[in-house]
């Protein structure tokens, strides 16, 4: 019985442990949500950073409403439907910008097919 009882908190806890946590967003903050997952998509354009920074703002504005824009580091953040979208634009070098988007659903899990389509309608802005 009290190996039974062991057992279950035991597994308990560790699926506490493994479902609850931190991620780091694309704006270089750390928020709560489900770790460990593939959120992120990340595309290499050879385009200057500020053109592929506002293609992002128009797509974001497009799907939903910007809630944050740094054109420091150059990170926006939208809510589209119940969903965060975070992207970042890098700039590798003076010919080549690399572009991260990263979405979360509103219980903080990944949402990577939102993602995905976000990138593509940023290279599709770019052509």
């Amino acid at each position: 019985m009290n190996l039974h009882r062991l057992i279950c908190a035991s597994l308990t806890l560790a699926l506490v442990t493994l479902f609850t946590g931190c991620f780091s967003a694309a704006d270089g903050r750390v928020r709560a949500g489900v770790p460990f997952v593939k959120d992120t998509l990340e595309s290499l354009y050879e385009r200057p950073a500020d053109q592929i920074f506002a293609a992002a703002k128009e797509v974001l504005k497009f799907n939903g409403t910007l809630s944050g824009e740094n054109t420091i580091t150059k990170t926006l953040e939208a809510k589209i439907d119940t969903r965060t979208v975070w992207v970042r634009v890098d700039e590798s070098d003076p010919k080549t910008s690399r572009v991260l988007v990263q979405a979360r659903r509103k219980n903080k899990t990944a949402d990577i097919a939102l993602a995905s389509e976000i990138d593509k309608q940023i290279a599709l802005k770019l052509k």
